[in-house]
């Protein structure tokens, strides 16, 4: 079965799941929703794939997609994805907040069973890949202690919530692993001319995203950011702690990647597992916890079985 997929926006994780959509071997990208005023712009981003000002509009010239993955800052993803939702669209996205994602998912869930659609949302690999990690290693080792530790490396949803402090031209976030699940905020900015550096540091200190760790701004030029901004990323899981009555169980997951490359080809795997979903009349909203790994991947589930298992 071949899948039609659209990306809303084209930012950072946008551009690379348009990449991404062209190996998928089960699917194709009809179109990129974005806003008007970029409509014709980034030739090379689009890749050939035609780009409409609405949602509306790509339906009318290209059909319904299977779904549609919601490349949006983390904050506007609830609202972008109930509106298609309850149009009937499948949605996919990276929702990154995880002070929220209980009520994130009740709130698609709700918007979900009203279209008669699927939802999966924190569909990224943080949270997404490394929750469904995460829960593995609690079936395997019960009792313990589990240890996120990020970076070193960007952040894409810090960075996004940094750009958007009045007075911030530019703005790129590293992400600096403490050990023991801590990490500090090392943001890199540019600002506007005629800004105030102490304004917009304290205001990036009170953000949500920025508040419960320890921080600091450093003030560089627009020529500067590129050599700081680089894309790479990575995680250290460590869970420590007893299997039944036996202890000293230790289990580690590593990995180093491009965080915007990664996070696309989730949300083009979760895609594939959104549309499955629906076709069984499993209406909702999920999480990558909530999902079985054999929905993402293409192919049959039996061939997946005997390679796999």
């Amino acid at each position: 079965m071949s899948f039609k997929i659209a990306v809303m926006g084209l930012g950072n994780i946008g551009r690379f799941a348009v990449e991404t959509l062209e190996k998928m071997p089960d699917g194709e990208c009809i179109g990129v929703v974005r806003r008007p005023e970029s409509l014709g712009r980034n030739a090379i981003s689009l890749r050939n794939v035609p780009d409409f000002g609405s949602i509306q509009d790509l339906i009318s010239a290209q059909g319904r997609p299977d779904a549609v993955l919601v490349c949006a800052p983390s904050r506007e993803v609830p609202g972008q994805a109930e509106e298609l939702l309850r149009a009937g669209l499948c949605t996919v996205d990276s929702f990154d907040i995880h002070a929220r994602m209980t009520e994130v998912v009740d709130r698609l869930g709700s918007a979900a069973l009203e279209g008669k659609a699927v939802a999966i949302t924190a569909a990224g690999w943080d949270p997404g890949s490394d929750s469904v990690l995460r829960a593995l290693f609690e079936a395997m080792v019960p009792s313990g202690v589990t240890f996120t530790n990020f970076g070193r490396g960007r952040s894409m949803g810090h960075s996004v919530a940094a750009r958007a402090i009045p007075g911030v031209a530019d703005a790129t976030s590293i992400t600096i692993p403490l050990g023991g699940g801590r990490h500090s905020r090392l943001v890199y900015v540019v600002p506007e001319e005629g800004a105030c550096m102490d304004k917009i540091r304290a205001a990036i200190a009170a953000d949500a995203y920025f508040a419960s760790d320890p921080l600091e701004v450093r003030e560089v030029t627009a020529a500067e950011l590129p050599f700081v901004a680089d894309a790479s990323h990575g995680v250290l899981l460590e869970r420590v702690g007893a299997s039944g009555l036996t202890s000293n169980q230790h289990l580690n997951f590593d990995m180093r990647i491009n965080n915007p490359a990664l996070t696309a080809q989730i949300l083009v795997s979760c895609a594939r597992a959104a549309v499955r979903l629906r076709e069984k009349e499993a209406f909702g909203s999920y999480t990558m916890i909530d999902i079985p790994p054999v929905l993402m991947l293409p192919g049959e589930r039996m061939s997946n079985v005997a390679r796999l298992v």
